[in-house]
């Protein structure tokens, strides 16, 4: 039996040509692209405007390696997590997020991360694979299914930040967003799409290099070189003066003001010392701070800080006209919460 490919790796000019070369009309290409896409088929039977012989044709030459939802959790407070089957049998872990007037999707580049910040529960699973473009768009048109489904309106914005390192998935994570973001898949603005790095330099500049339309994130945690290498080790390879470097030419070439991801722990960066680094930090390029809640991740060396710190760092900020959010977490009933995707299913 042959090694079959997957069909979503072609492009639609590929598929109007597989037509052409077995004989068939070129436009049949477009209309198997747009089941592909934007009706998100997940057989070739699905394609119900194709005739049989057609179907058999493409069973016979491709398959669909289309995710499966493998379990759904919902929480208390609406959140969901999918645990998402990949067609090799891996699997990852995608949040649908509400609010009163918005859904979010958080959703994963990387099975596994290829990083190893110490807080997070991700970085204990080593890194297995990067995901493919279709695998990353199926987590997204699954969530919009249910955003549709639970709250009657379609997704609204998209977080790449759930498992991995987007920017250590560079060229998959951008194909992905073309294809959310093309009038032939889900026609999504890229205004509505963040992507949150944990601060590659190199990859960041490439961004503003490629003119990416998207919002970039970057998850600080802490503004002083000790403490953010000791919180995030392998940014001892990127230190601050180059994701400084790096967000500036980012702003230069974009001028797009970029969002500060920000955890404070007890005893770690609840200092004035730590606040006072950040707002320097933040006066070089225009940004937002979002202080975001921690989760524990059963171990005791990282707690929340108290919430004196927090209004410390919110009154501090403000005063130096630093635009601040404090996000509160959603989903820890299910472990769906920031920094809490570890796949325990």
């Amino acid at each position: 039996m042959k090694n079959k490919k997957d069909i979503r790796a072609l492009s639609k000019e590929q598929l109007r040509e597989f037509f052409v070369e077995n004989g068939d009309k070129a436009f049949r290409g477009n209309q198997v692209y747009e089941w592909l896409w934007s009706k998100s088929a997940h057989s070739f039977e699905d394609m119900t405007n194709i005739s049989k012989e057609t179907r058999q044709m493409l069973t016979d030459n491709f398959v669909i390696n289309h995710i499966e939802v493998d379990t759904m959790q919902r929480s208390l407070d609406g959140t969901v997590k999918n645990a998402v089957r990949l067609h090799d049998g891996l699997i990852v872990e995608s949040v649908l997020i509400p609010t009163d007037s918005r859904t979010t999707a958080c959703v994963s580049s990387q099975v596994g991360c290829s990083l190893d910040c110490t807080f997070c529960a991700t970085a204990r699973l080593k890194k297995m694979r990067n995901l493919n473009p279709d695998e990353i768009y199926d987590q997204v048109a699954a969530i919009n299914k249910e955003s549709l489904l639970y709250y009657n309106h379609k997704l609204s914005n998209i977080v790449f930040m759930g498992m991995g390192e987007p920017l250590m998935n560079y060229n998959n994570v951008l194909k992905a967003i073309d294809k959310i973001t093309s009038p032939e898949g889900l026609g999504m603005s890229p205004k509505r799409i963040t992507v949150s790095t944990s601060g590659v330099p190199k990859m960041i500049k490439k961004l503003a290099d490629d003119e990416v339309k998207f919002n970039l994130a970057v998850s600080l945690h802490s503004a002083i070189e000790e403490v953010r290498s000791k919180i995030m080790p392998f940014s001892r390879a990127f230190p601050l003066n180059d994701l400084k470097e790096a967000l500036e030419y980012w702003y230069a070439k974009t001028k797009r003001r970029i969002t500060y991801e920000y955890v404070v722990w007890d005893g770690i960066n609840d200092t004035k010392e730590a606040i006072n680094a950040l707002v320097k930090f933040c006066k070089y390029v225009p940004c937002k701070v979002n202080l975001i809640e921690y989760n524990p991740i059963d171990d005791g060396e990282f707690q929340q800080a108290n919430p004196q710190a927090i209004d410390d760092y919110i009154s501090i900020l403000e005063m130096n006209d630093i635009v601040v959010n404090v996000r509160r977490s959603r989903g820890k009933d299910i472990d769906a919460a920031c920094g809490q995707l570890a796949n325990k299913s």
